[in-house]
């Protein structure tokens, strides 16, 4: 008998913001929504039952038409992916990046207001965001928020953000989920893992932490967060044996979810990899391999 997490999921790209996906901006189009609908069956016949939709800039904002880009696509499209992944049992969760950074671009989705700084015109705008996008996808429990890779907020500041994004969605009943950058063990990037420690013990605990790391395990980590009380999701790339490795860990911590990433638009010159790793993976991920 297979044993299951109760969250098994894939994250798609409508849109996204990085020095990578950045440079590409001006040439970007729209996703694919055929290609979209067919993951999500892939993801029914691989034993994966969430979604997560990085949403963004890539779908109109009724209440922020000044975000449409060229690659945006209508809302429609999202209300429709959404729908048939919950036709077929799976679970739909937003997502969004509230990280501040002039080197990733994580926020610059929100252009030309990610530079209000956390000010209430801020806060104010992005919930109108969050409320469309809750409306379009109906999320039952979750909404990703992002936060990794922050590096324009101080420690305190970092903090107050992830409460702000917490407390309106609880508000929407809704579950706050964070990446969690304290795996992170290259040079630069330790100002990111030494943020995410130093929230740990001050943001609360029904916030979901995603640890990420794809070359290396790190069980003492998950330990940790296990032990702060907090719900745990992994994401441990697309390597088969780092998968493997991973999910014995998530296993004997008690972690609820494991969520597989590949960083590439929903594009059908995608199409083979990202059909191929929900096929091919998916199975690890759900406790089948």
């Amino acid at each position: 008998m297979k044993d299951e997490m109760p969250v098994r999921g894939y994250l798609l790209h409508i849109t996204h913001h990085d020095p990578v996906w950045w440079r590409n901006k001006p040439r970007e189009k729209r996703f694919s929504l055929p290609l979209a609908l067919e993951a999500v069956e892939t993801m029914a016949r691989s034993g994966l039952n969430t979604l997560v939709v990085d949403c963004e800039d890539g779908v109109r904002y009724t209440s922020h038409p000044e975000l449409a880009r060229p690659y945006t696509a209508p809302m429609s499209h999202l209300a429709r992916l959404a729908g048939r992944a919950r036709e077929l049992g799976i679970d739909v969760v937003p997502k969004l990046n509230f990280s501040q950074s002039h080197l990733h671009h994580h926020n610059d989705w929100f252009r030309p207001h990610h530079e209000l700084f956390d000010n209430a015109e801020y806060w104010k705008r992005a919930f109108r965001i969050v409320d469309e996008l809750r409306r379009a996808a109906k999320p039952s429990r979750f909404f990703h928020v992002g936060m990794d890779e922050d590096h324009n907020r101080s420690l305190s500041q970092y903090v107050a953000a992830i409460k702000t994004l917490r407390d309106g969605l609880k508000k929407r009943r809704l579950r706050a989920v964070i990446w969690n950058d304290t795996a992170i063990q290259y040079g630069p990037g330790l100002v990111h893992a030494e943020r995410s420690r130093y929230a740990e013990s001050r943001i609360p605990r029904d916030v979901v932490e995603v640890l990420w790391n794809y070359w290396s395990v790190q069980p003492e980590i998950v330990g940790r967060l296990r032990r702060h009380g907090f719900t745990v999701w992994v994401a441990p790339g697309r390597n088969p044996d780092q998968v493997r490795a991973w999910r014995k860990v998530a296993i004997k911590h008690g972690v609820a979810g494991m969520l597989m990433t590949q960083w590439i638009p929903c594009r059908e010159e995608n199409r083979g990899r990202i059909l191929g790793a929900i096929r091919d993976l998916g199975p690890l991920y759900a406790g089948a391999g």
